[in-house]
């Protein structure tokens, strides 16, 4: 089971519907909506503020949730997957999003709807990610509208709630 922990007598909140890999961390000041789903080696750290996530979203192998104390909490929307070893830390991912593996989203960024950040980008403190369009680089930088991609962002979402019950049944 995952290490799930209170840290000064708050808990994280989840929904039943949720899956944890054996070896996920989720600590402290967690909310997550339905359907969400925390693979291997993933850690989402809510010891010095928020992290607050809706439904559907996913975080994969080795990924980072965390926050900066006093300053800057995480939000998450729904329908948003965080790739394998990215790093999301004190910004806002609103629904319908992509974090790609290995990127990282500084404090006080905003990922508007329907983006993606390229797998290996940087998106620095206090950036805008524009609404329909894929940054990437370092730092981030808008490349191109996302497109039909849009399609893949609410797939990835809804695989990984069907990888989960692979999981759960087994």
């Amino acid at each position: 089971m995952a290490l799930i922990r209170s840290l000064n007598e708050i808990h994280p909140e989840y929904d039943k519907t949720c899956w944890f890999a054996e070896n996920a961390v989720i600590i402290g000041d967690v909310k997550m909506g339905n359907e969400c789903t925390v693979w291997y080696h993933a850690v989402i750290r809510g010891d010095v503020n928020s992290i607050v996530m809706g439904d559907r979203v996913n975080v994969q192998d080795h990924a980072m949730i965390h926050c900066t104390y006093q300053k800057a909490k995480t939000i998450i929307g729904s329908n948003v997957s965080i790739g394998h070893r990215a790093i999301v830390h004190g910004c806002t991912l609103e629904d319908n999003t992509l974090i790609g593996m290995g990127a990282i989203v500084m404090d006080h960024a905003v990922v508007k709807e329907g983006s993606i950040v390229a797998a290996g980008a940087v998106v620095v403190e206090n950036t805008v990610v524009e609404s329909g369009y894929i940054y990437a680089g370092i730092p981030a930088k808008k490349i191109k509208p996302v497109g039909e991609r849009s399609a893949m962002i609410e797939r990835i979402a809804g695989n990984y709630v069907e990888y989960a019950k692979w999981y759960a049944n087994d």
